[in-house]
């Protein structure tokens, strides 16, 4: 391909990803919206360019984009949830995405996603999250194999875990990458449970799923497909969750439980993720990337759970194991 063919398919590339994160945002919104049969979801679009609304100065004036934050609050099965779509680009590829291709350090680039975090009222009813994002750099020698790629994945926080619930989790997840190789559902795994660790605590943020980043192995077409069916896939995992906890009795006890785990998820999302440190690093919108912390949480100095108690049984959720064996 000569190198003044490369901008159109690149734009075609961009054009094609869009047009699924668009119907996915929808469809997601839509589902969830449907569940909690309450509340609704708030949409607050907006642009960035050389300054941000409201004239204040944007963090990076190379970094230029549009969003659409939408978050629903308040609701009858779901105290928060968000679900974002972005498309960004700037002039320079932040530390957080070249540490791995240092030789696209520098490079301009254009990112679009979905990312989405459901955190549920019923302590029963775990947390959630998802994403799949798409990736383009120009390093300073076109043709570069390593200028586009994918990741994302799905991944769950239960509080009270439920073996059921887990195994139904995994299989969704093994059948939605299935077509694409016996190998990926393992791997993918595999490196989500190692990816949601945190080391400080020595334990996973929860029971896994799938994760995987760097995608252009077989081409683009593959790699859009298997993305595809990550997105597709998330409802199926988590909907019939949803349906089976929602309405399960708690009181003050199991809230507070709750409340102190989600604790967990702050410490990874503002220490570990990547996600996370892109969006800062990047000049991106701070309402937006912190929209994945929780609405209510709390800390407690050396907080150790009854032996026995439920509260307990957690613990032996949160290290890798293989959840489908047998």
């Amino acid at each position: 391909m000569t190198a003044e063919h490369e901008p159109a398919v690149a734009s075609q590339r961009i054009q094609a990803v869009r047009d699924y994160l668009d119907a996915l945002q929808q469809r997601i919104c839509g589902a969830l919206e449907a569940a909690d049969g309450s509340a609704r979801f708030v949409e607050d679009a907006w642009t960035r360019g050389e300054a941000e609304a409201g004239g204040r100065p944007a963090a990076s004036s190379a970094l230029v984009g549009l969003g659409r934050t939408r978050v629903l609050k308040d609701g009858a099965v779901f105290e928060q949830a968000g679900v974002n779509f972005s498309q960004v680009s700037g002039s320079r590829l932040p530390p957080a995405a070249s540490a791995h291709r240092p030789e696209l350090a520098g490079a301009p680039w254009s990112a679009l996603g979905v990312s989405l975090v459901v955190h549920p009222r019923n302590p029963y009813l775990p947390t959630t999250h998802m994403n799949v994002r798409y990736f383009e750099a120009r390093p300073d020698h076109e043709g570069n194999d390593r200028s586009w790629w994918f990741g994302g994945g799905f991944d769950l926080t239960p509080y009270y875990p439920f073996d059921a619930d887990v195994v139904h989790w995994h299989t969704v997840a093994r059948d939605a990458v299935a077509p694409f190789g016996d190998d990926v559902y393992p791997r993918w795994k595999q490196w989500c449970d190692e990816y949601f660790f945190l080391k400080h605590r020595n334990e996973t943020r929860g029971v896994g799923g799938l994760f995987y980043d760097d995608l252009n192995a077989g081409g683009f077409e593959r790699c859009f497909g298997l993305t595809r069916s990550v997105g597709n896939a998330f409802l199926d995992a988590y909907l019939p969750l949803v349906e089976r906890r929602k309405g399960m009795p708690h009181g003050e006890r199991e809230r507070e439980f709750q409340l102190y785990r989600r604790g967990r998820y702050v410490e990874f999302n503002l220490v570990h993720d990547r996600g996370t440190l892109f969006g800062l690093q990047s000049g991106g919108r701070t309402e937006s990337i912190l929209m994945s912390l929780p609405p209510r949480v709390r800390f407690e100095y050396g907080y150790t759970p009854q032996e026995g108690s439920a509260e307990a049984k957690l613990a032996d959720y949160l290290k890798p194991r293989d959840w489908l064996a047998g």
